[in-house]
């Protein structure tokens, strides 16, 4: 009898890669090694690496690099693809990871690819200015489907950008399939025991809004002694490139101001997951102050969800979502009182800290990266076997026009994460 064997999908996936050091980059990675747990061998994939001004050394699943800011590098890369045995391409889109104006140099790319694309939007703008308009209804038409992580995003592509429900996916962000612990369990190891931890993580820029958070910890600390903020992750390398530590040189001094040198810790580098998860395990409140509410995606919140942490956050679009239903606990943003306020109530209330973990850990059985994968990994299959590739303005619903920008201001989103 002879057996069939059926080709691998070969899917080219656009996006920053690992050693590069930035969340899409880590989350490309992730999803990867997940799609091909769920695929078994029926997964080849191929990486085209947005290049950073620094030279990297990249495995050998890296095929092809585009500089950011030189446009013949993006047809060039269509070329590539179309010439291959490539059946799919999975685009990472961050307005700040691709060059020309509002990451305008990525058109040039998709426009030539004659190849199913799927595209998974990290960022989707509620008041975009006219460039960053035109940019997003460009990736919109020139995609196959749109994939987006919060339910919010689903309504904003139909409501701002015309896109067609039936063209739109929601898959949330893939977080680690980590067991529900007890944080003083973990504590030793990392040399915390007896402290009760706060922490924060992630690549430090201004929009963290840290300031607000150590503003709210004297009072903390006033009720419990022992407690330790940490805040974990180096500053954004784009951050660095433009502003140098300045950002981590203030909250320094802050720190000092406030006497709280005993009760806050920089852990100033950039962690591998394994060493991440051990802080996460030993946190008992995580805390994401961020300053703006236009971030529809949060890698790091999903993540301190997805282990069960008692969460404190400022209502950005993400966590509105991620903490509904008593999942956390929501202050207004710069409000460092309210912020405080809910921190020592959560650590001393114990009813409430058990509940608000126990709520968010079961929530996030939904999103660990195996289901992820598996959701990824069907859109991949149907759209490779159904798709026709998208041509203008059929690909957008009928009537979608710019904005009216004359009575709000325009937001400009910050680097890629």
């Amino acid at each position: 009898m002879i057996r069939m064997r059926y080709a691998a999908r070969k899917v080219a996936f656009i996006s920053s890669f690992p050693p590069r050091r930035c969340g899409i980059a880590t989350f490309t990675s992730d999803l990867i090694k997940n799609l091909a747990l769920a695929a078994g061998h029926h997964l080849d994939p191929v990486v085209i690496a947005m290049q950073p001004p620094a030279e990297l050394t990249y495995d050998n699943i890296v095929k092809l690099r585009i500089r950011k800011d030189v446009a013949h590098d993006y047809p060039a890369a269509a070329d590539y693809i179309n010439r291959s045995d490539i059946d799919l391409v999975s685009v990472q889109h961050e307005f700040g990871l691709f060059g020309g104006e509002a990451g305008s140099y990525l058109t040039l790319l998709l426009d030539r690819v004659k190849k199913p694309i799927i595209t998974t939007l990290h960022t989707v703008l509620e008041t975009p200015s006219p460039e960053y308009f035109d940019s997003m209804i460009d990736l919109c038409r020139a995609s196959n489907k749109l994939i987006v992580m919060n339910k919010r995003g689903i309504g904003m592509l139909q409501d701002i950008y015309g896109v067609p429900e039936q063209k739109i996916e929601l898959i949330p962000h893939g977080i680690p399939d980590l067991p529900f612990v007890n944080s003083n369990d973990c504590k030793h190891s990392l040399g915390l025991a007896g402290r009760k931890t706060i922490l924060t993580f992630g690549l430090l820029g201004r929009n963290k809004g840290i300031e607000v958070m150590l503003k709210a910890l004297p009072r903390i600390v006033e009720a419990d002694p022992s407690v330790l903020y940490i805040v974990l992750g180096a500053t954004h390398p784009e951050v660095l490139r433009h502003e140098g530590q300045s950002y981590k040189v203030k909250l320094e001094e802050m720190v000092r101001a406030l006497r709280l040198h005993q009760n806050v810790l920089f852990y100033n580098r950039f962690v591998e997951d394994k060493e991440l998860f051990q802080f996460l395990c030993a946190t008992d409140v995580y805390v994401t102050p961020y300053l703006h509410r236009e971030q529809l995606t949060s890698g790091t919140l999903a993540f301190a969800v997805g282990t069960g942490k008692a969460v404190v956050s400022t209502p950005y679009w993400a966590a509105e979502e991620l903490l509904a239903q008593g999942r956390g606990r929501l202050v207004q943003f710069g409000d460092s009182e309210s912020m405080a306020q809910a921190v020592v109530e959560i650590l001393t209330r114990n009813t409430l800290f058990s509940i608000m973990r126990k709520r968010a850990y079961e929530y996030g059985r939904s999103m660990t990266w195996p289901t992820v994968g598996q959701s990824y990994w069907r859109l991949f299959e149907t759209v490779t076997r159904d798709a026709i590739i998208p041509a203008g303005a059929a690909a957008i619903a009928p009537g979608c026009k710019l904005p009216d920008y004359s009575s709000r201001q325009a937001y400009q989103p910050a680097p890629a994460v």
